[in-house]
């Protein structure tokens, strides 16, 4: 196999906090970093390096981790523009849109699904995502949601099961019936084809009984848990997911001081999306108050039809510094490390020794860009490992 030094490395965060002066950071100026089978092999001072077999000159640019998006619902199809024009004059969200993308996503044929699904991931993968996670739950049928998953599988190994996304028309008068239909049938079809389950336990949508029914129901499957909770109101999802040992609450858009002293005591990560309340016009979390509180927090695009059509992982980074109290650092980590950890992955969202070779070459001599130039085409090449993990493959913007 061949090796690859990435020369002249003009800032690299390396997530490592044995390395450099910035706290957990691991920042590097004037390095390089060898590449082997697929992982990094070696960081380093640029004059250090060793030869390798292929060379990638990154020309003083900034070079980051790969971001981890550990929360999107990309297999859908239509569009809900028309609801962002009235949130914008006004009109408050309830979650009431989704029933629209599950009629639209049902009536339309899985080689248009897929194709859809793909263009939405290219355009993650050019903004600088290695590892995305995809959700289910625009169907809401056991055969739709099945179809659904199975097309998340072709396009990441990070697939979540959320048939308790709402309750479907079909349902309405049955809430019960709904409820046990996916923690049974729909769950046995569905778990061989998840490695995650998550249930939207907020006002509107899914109880903590319930929640607790199917994410129960589903961890006796071996399914691993997440949960949507507390974008709409203090739903009692986070003392769930905490109780739950859930490995990420999503959402935290309405958090009281239990909430947040319960995620400080827990492993279970906070992670924000603040696509979403640009979207839907909504006050922002404070993830300064999370972060003040020892809480692990993450950031993530929450790419949807209804409320956060996102593909920009840069743009994310800019809100939740511009609006959600972070710093530069803190955004850049909580896209990257924090989205491993609310995976509970320790390969990718770093580049330490050992890890994935997943990385991204900016357009601009420092990470700070990212949140500095909100807008601006600051990913020149993403670089991801092979699913061999012994290959490199590119995705450049033209």
């Amino acid at each position: 196999m061949t090796s690859l030094v990435v020369r002249h490395i003009g800032e690299l965060t390396t997530n490592d906090p044995t390395l450099g002066a910035v706290p957990r950071m691991g920042r590097l100026h004037d390095a390089a970093m060898v590449v082997e089978h697929g992982r990094v092999a070696w960081v380093g001072a640029d004059a250090d390096a060793p030869a390798c077999d292929q060379r990638l000159d990154a020309n003083d640019a900034a070079v980051v981790p790969g971001f981890v998006d550990s929360h999107t619902h990309l297999v859908f199809a239509g569009e809900r523009s028309d609801e962002f024009e009235a949130r914008m004059a006004g009109a408050r969200y309830d979650g009431g849109g989704i029933s629209r993308t599950v009629d639209a996503t049902r009536a339309t044929t899985r080689s248009r699904l897929v194709e859809l699904s793909r263009r939405r991931l290219d355009e993650l993968r050019a903004g600088g995502v290695t590892t995305v996670e995809i959700k289910s739950g625009y169907e809401l049928t056991t055969e739709g949601e099945v179809r659904l998953l199975d097309i998340a599988n072709e396009l990441t190994d990070e697939v979540t099961f959320l048939g308790a996304h709402v309750v479907p028309r079909e349902w309405s008068g049955d809430r019960d019936g709904y409820v046990s239909l996916v923690a049974g049938e729909m769950l046995e079809r569905c778990a061989p084809r998840a490695r995650w389950v998550d249930v939207f336990c907020d006002e509107g949508a899914f109880s903590v009984d319930e929640a607790r029914l199917i994410l129960t129901a589903a961890r006796a499957k071996g399914l691993d848990a997440r949960l949507h909770a507390n974008q709409l109101a203090e739903s009692g999802g986070v003392a769930l997911g905490v109780e739950l040992d859930v490995a990420s609450v999503d959402h935290c858009t309405h958090l009281d001081d239990d909430d947040v002293d319960a995620l400080a005591a827990s492993r279970t990560v906070a992670t924000l999306l603040p696509g979403a309340e640009f979207c839907t016009r909504s006050p922002y979390p404070s993830a300064r108050r999370l972060i003040d509180r020892g809480v692990c927090v993450a950031l993530a695009t929450d790419c949807n039809p209804g409320t956060s059509y996102v593909t920009s992982m840069a743009l994310v980074i800019a809100l939740a510094v511009r609006e959600m109290g972070m710093t530069s650092d803190e955004a850049l980590w909580a896209a990257t490390f924090a989205g491993s950890v609310a995976l509970r992955r320790g390969d990718v969202g770093r580049l330490s020794v050992g890890a994935r070779a997943d990385f991204v070459v900016l357009d601009a001599p420092r990470a700070a860009h990212l949140a500095y130039r909100p807008g601006g085409q600051l990913v020149r090449s993403t670089h991801r490992a092979d699913d061999a993990g012994d290959a490199e493959t590119t995705v450049r913007n033209p």
